[in-house]
């Protein structure tokens, strides 16, 4: 961390495997911390930082007796008080955050070299989708599935992220002058001001606060969220659709209008998402959708102006349309005083005149003015308006160049940003239902004549529940009146499990818009194992209701349904989960084509492997049959939201991925391959999903085990940590239950564990492994289906992340010796078999640079481990005195950041 001094010879042969630009941007931020660290706290700070890092990469090396190297560190850690240990958590914590700067900045790098070598399509772009599905499907199968093409990520404000916002804005300033050091044209004194601002910035970083004081609100989130949009999602998104233009025509591309649809939908939760967290409003809501619309009105805005600053062809060589000349005067004439100073600047230009008018709308718009727009579809009618102008006057380049990405912005972003959706549990609605309509209470036929036929007078609520749900809906028509009706109509049902959970929301939204004007359309959410399996049924009720066939029919029998990955891996287990949702995909897609309905698949999917976490693109390969269709829809949570899009070069990338997978996975060839896959494999999945649940429960429903859980993890200091506005339980018991998934799987990930990533897998694989030939059907179907090769790199992954060692200092804080052994006993086996079917002597020996990534980790996040567990064990034995039971709580938080950084993972 010093950068001058030297670690063990196994860190260095790594540190030698990097390649030399990122080496060279690791050696600097780490010499540059390693500055600060004296500056700040004199040599025995740094001295103190590079102890603990030679002992924990000597415990790593491999030679000597293990247990004296254990001990070493122990007796090192034990040594600090409450300051040194503070000062020497901050210093790792701090340099994670650097290295997984340096590594971003390293992949985006590598994807800018990477896209400009050779004739060959980059693996997994764009153009190497176009490619692939017209072999396989021609071009009318092309095009097909362009105009069919869906990818709908949605945002959330699940607290998943563990920096300050005060943190991550640090981290960009640094990350601004790490790409400055990339520039070959710095001279050698630009290059030395570079890096005196790079030691100023890690300074400040040094000295910013890790832990955020106070709960953010939902506001705070939508705040947070906006900054993604500015400033990588709003630009972004135009450069991929030039990317798809690009691989459609070739040299063609912006010469002519683009052969598809924009594809991108996004959506958001922040700020509507209610479920368990009595800070979301139907007041806030409302405010959500406002700031959403202020930015984008915003950047629109700018965009415009800058486009039409450079659209400066003359009247002379570029005559305007009738009808581009009758839309001017229309708009000179409502905004006199703009036009007559446009007309001084550029009296022979009309086309630019007629863009900064566009601009000058938006403005109007934006305030609240005469002269704005009625709507999105009226300012993309303008845009387009220029388009045919230039077009017809022979400036085919202008009109296609960056005039449409202006057009691709207002047609993906319109004026609301991200479509809000409104998530709430079941039973808030069947408590306001039983409230305002007891007789109708659990009844869905009852429910859907409300919903049609409207309620008797006076039913008005007495209860802050049902008051609270009538405000939500009546926000979301009067954001409908304001910004559209995409801007807010879905209602997603968390744990829906009859037909009357979903018609209650319809009946519910009749009552508060007696009009009936209000447009919802519920989404349902199955998230446990039992409830994905009875999936079927409950849509079959629901589907029978004579108010919700009409209402079917009239959004084009398109039905939208929501699959969760989280609560179902928490109440069955990682392989079972998996199987699961796979199977309710599948089946899904089967019962609504054999009702002639236009099926979306909605995927909660964590950012944590044991949530649904992973390479998107992989899965969507991995999904069932016809449960792709050309469309992906996908919540994008936490810490996953500034991993994914806070770098546009790697936002550009996923985005990239993900479309390109949609495309070549909707193919009727691929469609083949995965049913034949399926028919062959899915029994023996089932088989040992079967397995795998009974191990699972048997573990987490012993006796005293939800105990055994907090006392082994830093579960009830995650409660502490303010990352998100909602609380970490449904409700106010405490057993694991009412536990939401993500601090399950974050305190598991802390304590090195990682068992919801794992646990259960190996006894499910035994179940085939023990059968004769049973090992080569399971490379089999590793080899040959999609869904199961997927799986089992994620287990790889989390068991690579998992450790042994360093958990069992955790678990032993348990006094369960029992529960100890089960846990070492199933990994042990889950471990062994993984890499049995992958014909591998060690975890991601097929994935090097991945490999390289953890071995030079570990060391680093135990040093946090071992402080972590010293003061957990503190705090479980009790410490007299408030003021120092909370510096060593604050310091047990300090910790989770930086492992959270290390490992790159939370919940």
């Amino acid at each position: 961390m010093g950068g001058q001094r030297a670690p063990a010879a196994a860190g260095t042969r790594q540190r030698d495997e990097m390649p030399a630009p990122l080496r060279r941007d690791v050696r600097v931020l780490g010499g540059i911390l390693g500055r600060v660290l004296e500056e700040d706290g004199g040599p025995g700070l740094l001295a103190d930082v590079e102890r603990l890092r030679r002992a924990t990469i000597a415990l790593r090396s491999g030679g000597g007796d293990r247990q004296a190297a254990v001990q070493a560190v122990v007796d090192l850690v034990a040594g600090f008080d409450l300051d040194r240990a503070e000062a020497v958590a901050r210093a790792f914590t701090v340099y994670f955050q650097l290295v997984n700067l340096a590594e971003e900045h390293h992949r985006a790098r590598t994807l800018r070299e990477r896209s400009r070598g050779g004739d060959a399509p980059v693996r997994e772009s764009l153009a190497a989708a176009v490619a692939e599905v017209r072999a396989t499907a021609g071009e009318a199968g092309l095009r097909a599935l362009l105009e069919r093409l869906e990818v709908a990520p949605v945002l959330t404000a699940h607290p998943t992220e563990a920096r300050r916002r005060a943190v991550v804005d640090a981290l960009g300033r640094i990350s601004e002058q790490v790409e400055r050091l990339d520039d070959p044209r710095l001279s050698a004194s630009q290059e030395a001001e570079v890096r005196r601002r790079l030691a100023e910035e890690v300074t400040a970083l040094w000295r910013t606060a890790q832990l955020r004081r106070e709960r953010p609100t939902p506001l705070d989130e939508v705040r947070a969220v906006m900054a993604v949009f500015d400033q990588t999602l709003f630009r972004l998104t135009p450069a991929l659709y030039r990317e798809l233009d690009l691989a459609l025509q070739g040299e063609a591309a912006g010469t002519g209008p683009p052969g598809f649809r924009p594809f991108l939908r996004w959506g958001s939760w922040v700020g509507g998402d209610r479920d368990g967290n009595p800070a979301v409003t139907a007041e806030v809501t409302t405010a959500a959708l406002e700031v959403q619309a202020d930015h984008v009105l915003r950047g629109l805005e700018t965009a415009v102006g800058r486009v039409g600053r450079a659209l400066t062809c003359s009247a002379a060589t570029t005559p305007p349309s009738a009808a581009l000349a009758a839309s001017l005067a229309a708009d000179e004439a409502a905004f006199p005083e703009v036009a007559a100073a446009l007309r001084r600047r550029a009296p022979d230009e009309p086309h630019r005149r007629k863009l900064a008018l566009v601009a000058e709308r938006l403005r109007a718009t934006r305030q609240g003015s005469n002269g704005g727009y009625p709507d999105a579809a009226a300012c993309e009618a303008d845009l387009r308006l220029l388009q045919a102008s230039l077009a017809a006057a022979g400036a085919a380049r202008l009109a296609y160049g960056e005039l449409q990405g202006l057009v691709w912005q207002v047609a993906t972003f319109g004026f609301h940003l991200a479509s809000l959706e409104v998530r709430q549990h079941a039973g808030v609605h069947a408590a306001a239902i039983a409230e305002l309509a007891p007789d109708a209470a659990g009844d869905p036929a009852a429910l859907d004549r409300l919903a049609t036929g409207g309620w008797p007078a006076g039913v008005a609520p007495r209860s802050p529940v049902a008051a609270e749900a009538l405000s939500t809906l009546r926000a979301m028509a009067a954001l409908q009146a304001r910004y559209g009706g995409d801007a807010c109509r879905r209602y997603v049902v968390s744990f829906s499990r009859s037909a009357a959970d979903l018609a209650a929301v319809r009946a519910l939204a009749r009552l508060a818009v007696p009009d009936g004007s209000l447009a919802v359309d519920v989404v349902p959410l199955f998230e446990t194992r039992a409830d994905l399996a009875a999936a079927r049924g409950v849509l079959d009720g629901f589907l029978a209701l004579p108010g919700v066939a009409a209402w079917l029919d009239g959004r084009g029998r398109r039905l939208e349904v929501m699959l969760g990955y989280s609560d179902s891996a928490k109440d069955a287990g990682y392989l079972a989960a998996n199987v699961a949702l796979y199977r309710a995909q599948g089946e899904l897609a089967a019962w609504a084509g054999e009702r002639g309905i236009d099926l979306q698949l909605f995927h909660g999917r964590g950012g944590a492997l044991g949530r649904g976490g992973g390479p998107a693109s992989r899965a969507i390969r991995g999904q069932a049959p016809g449960s792709v269709a050309g469309r992906f829809k996908v919540t994008e949570q936490g810490e996953v939201v500034f991993a994914r899009y806070g770098n546009p070069a790697i936002g550009r990338r996923h985005l990239e991925q993900v479309a390109g997978a949609v495309l070549v996975a909707s193919t009727p060839a691929r469609q083949r391959e995965l049913a034949a896959a399926e028919a062959r494999f899915l029994p023996a999945a089932e088989r040992m999903a079967a397995a795998s649940e009974a191990a699972w429960r048997d573990l987490v429903e012993r006796e005293g085990f939800a105990e055994f859980f907090a006392r082994t993890s830093p579960l009830e200091e995650l409660g502490l940590l303010p990352l998100g506005s909602r609380p970490a339980r449904r409700g106010g018991s405490g057993d694991l239950a009412s536990l939401r998934a993500i601090p399950w799987v974050f305190a598991w990930t802390q304590n090195r564990c990682n068992l919801p990533g794992w646990y259960g897998l190996g006894t499910g694989l035994a179940v085939l492994a023990d059968e004769p030939g049973g090992l080569d059907r399971l490379r089999a179907m590793q080899a040959g289906w999609p869904f199961f090769a997927s799986l089992l790199e994620n287990a790889e992954m989390s068991l690579a992340k998992a450790d042994p060692l360093i958990a069992g200092r955790y678990l032993d804080l348990g006094g369960r010796p029992d529960l100890v052994a089960a846990i070492r006993e199933e990994y042990r086996r889950t471990r062994a078999l993984v890499l049995r079917v992958n014909g591998s002597s060690r975890l991601l020996q097929r994935r090097p640079v991945l490999r390289q990534a953890v071995d030079l980790r570990n060391p680093y996040v135990d040093a946090l481990s071992f402080l972590q567990v010293r003061f957990l064990a503190e705090l479980r034995d009790g410490i007299a005195g408030d003021a120092e039971r909370a510096r060593v709580r604050d310091l047990v938080l300090l910790t989770v950041n930086g492992v959270a950084a290390g490992l790159q993972n939370t919940g």
